[in-house]
């Protein structure tokens, strides 16, 4: 009997370790060591990924509104299999606008790392991507964000949260005497970024990234976080080079608006306007903020100039030659108008307010006749398209320009939709439309040959500092004298003096209000 019981224990034993070795083979993920502990990742779709990991403290209780402070560290290894919460924002208008955020929380300030299986000690190019959402409302996790097919391409690419709404970006009396000067910080979801830059800085040769070759690239809100970026001192030195995708030409607003603002959300939370008291702001919940927002107490969906991540507005450092001289590639799609339209601004509204200025645009569309489709093309051109080719002129002293035009409709986009959307070549630059369930059809070969060469450029310039893929054409440099875009449409073409007339006319009615507002 001893005998049987001692061979009993053994098989016990032997049953156990197998188990336990099983278990490990199924669920161990690879493991690297950050300057806080060491993080576990998984194996999805031939690529490691590492979620969920903290660049910053929770910027909660006092934290909130304050510089974002370094991450705690951990003993034990982090589970980096799970995404972190959103950062607070309108779930429903993430719904409509970009996806599913999923929970959401105010202790949000997390990034993710998609990196090629394998060797993570060969250097290899990163790509840190900014989400759009006009500031409000979005996530670095978002399927569309899907990093995987950009990491097969040798790549190391960050998606990151950043603080939204009037918790990223908020000016208060009370805040403002907290600080002690009128230059009290505001742009603390701009401050997010740049914290999370640093991380990556620090941290992402462990993953396999070259810190030296960072390529920041991001679309709408993301794409303007992006140009505000290159233009903010502290974020000097912390990327190399730089993608906008659909950026606008929205004017940022100044401190005194902004206060005003924030002296309206003070209200609607049930404080006593500009005498809340800076403990009191903190003490609201950070769902009531989201809740009780509206026009008059929002700043969405731009920055406030005047704090020390934007001293003053894109263009003014821009035209001042004050930027980060690195290598830019920006455009913007044939149809970005559909955004204004999801926020419930009419098109042919805008055309009878430009009043008597519609016989200033008229003559830049010949054949364009109904009110809707004038209004249509002008959002589109002067927001976005011409604003593209005015950062592009002035840049273009500084480092060499790539500009873009997406007009090639996927087979998933709505039938009804005049041209690309806004926010329509996300999935193409990503490669995620098969995961993203945002297109409303399959995506077809011609779709995917469409986004494999998009997606190539994005990566050759990451890699290599051009844009230019093994397939032709040769992506032309963008200046002041030849107005030159590459087209991604039914075939990708050079187009050369690309609506020139229109878009220069645009430029020259900007800078004019820019003159009149200095």
């Amino acid at each position: 009997m001893p005998a049987a019981a001692a061979m009993s224990r053994r098989l016990a034993v032997a049953a156990a370790l197998w188990l336990a070795a099983l278990s490990s083979s199924v669920h161990a993920g690879p493991v690297v060591a950050t300057a806080q502990g060491r993080v576990e990742g998984v194996l999805e779709r031939d690529v490691a990924a590492f979620k969920g990991l903290p660049y910053a403290q929770p910027p909660t209780g006092p934290l909130r509104w304050r510089v974002p402070r370094k991450p705690a560290a951990w003993s034990d290894t982090r589970d980096g299999s799970r995404f972190a919460p959103a950062c607070v924002q309108n779930r429903a208008v993430s719904l409509e606008g970009g996806g599913d955020p999923g929970p959401v929380s105010e202790d949000c300030l997390y990034l993710n790392v998609w990196t090629p299986q394998g060797d993570f000690t060969t250097p290899r190019p990163v790509m840190v991507w900014l989400h759009g959402g006009a500031l409000v409302f979005g996530a670095g996790h978002l399927p569309v964000y899907d990093a995987s097919a950009l990491a097969r391409r040798g790549l190391v690419v960050v998606t990151i949260n950043y603080r939204l709404g009037p918790l990223g970006f908020m000016v208060h009396p009370a805040l403002e005497r907290e600080s002690g000067n009128a230059g009290a910080l505001a742009n603390f979801g701009l401050l997010d970024q740049i914290a999370a830059l640093r991380w990556v800085r620090d941290n992402i040769a462990s993953f396999g990234g070259d810190p030296s070759r960072v390529t920041l690239f991001g679309q709408s809100a993301g794409a303007q976080s992006v140009l505000a970026l290159m233009a903010s001192p502290p974020a000097r030195g912390l990327f190399q080079q730089a993608i906008a995708q659909s950026a606008y030409g929205i004017p940022s607003h100044t401190r005194d608006k902004a206060r005003g603002a924030g002296v309206n959300l003070a209200h609607a939370v049930g404080l006593p306007g500009a005498q809340a008291s800076a403990a009191r702001l903190r003490a609201v919940p950070a769902e009531r903020f989201i809740a009780v927002a509206g026009p008059t107490s929002t700043l969405a969906p731009c920055f406030v100039i005047g704090d020390a991540a934007m001293p003053r507005t894109i263009v003014s450092a821009f035209r001042r030659r004050q930027q980060a001289a690195v290598p830019l590639v920006i455009g913007s799609n044939s149809d970005e108008t559909s955004v204004a339209a999801s926020f419930g601004i009419r098109a042919d509204a805008l055309v009878r307010q430009l009043g008597a200025g519609k016989l200033l645009v008229q003559p830049h569309y010949p054949d364009v006749t109904d009110d809707a489709e004038l209004g249509r093309q002008v959002v589109s051109d002067a927001v976005f398209a011409a604003y593209a080719r005015r950062i592009a002129v002035l840049h273009a002293a500084r480092a060499p320009v790539w500009r873009y035009y997406f007009s090639r409709k996927p087979a998933g986009v709505a039938a009804t939709a005049k041209g690309v959307p806004h926010g329509g070549e996300v999935p193409v630059v990503f490669e995620s439309g098969e995961l993203c369930g945002c297109l409303a059809a399959p995506a077809t070969e011609d779709d995917r040959r469409a986004a494999h060469d998009v997606a190539d450029r994005w990566a050759a310039f990451a890699t290599t500092g051009r844009p230019d893929a093994q397939a032709p054409p040769v992506w032309p440099r963008d200046g002041r004298v030849l107005a030159t875009v590459l087209e991604f449409g039914e075939q990708t073409t050079v187009r050369e003096e690309f609506m020139r007339r229109r878009l220069d006319a645009f430029i020259t009615a900007g800078n004019l209000l820019d003159a009149a507002l200095r």
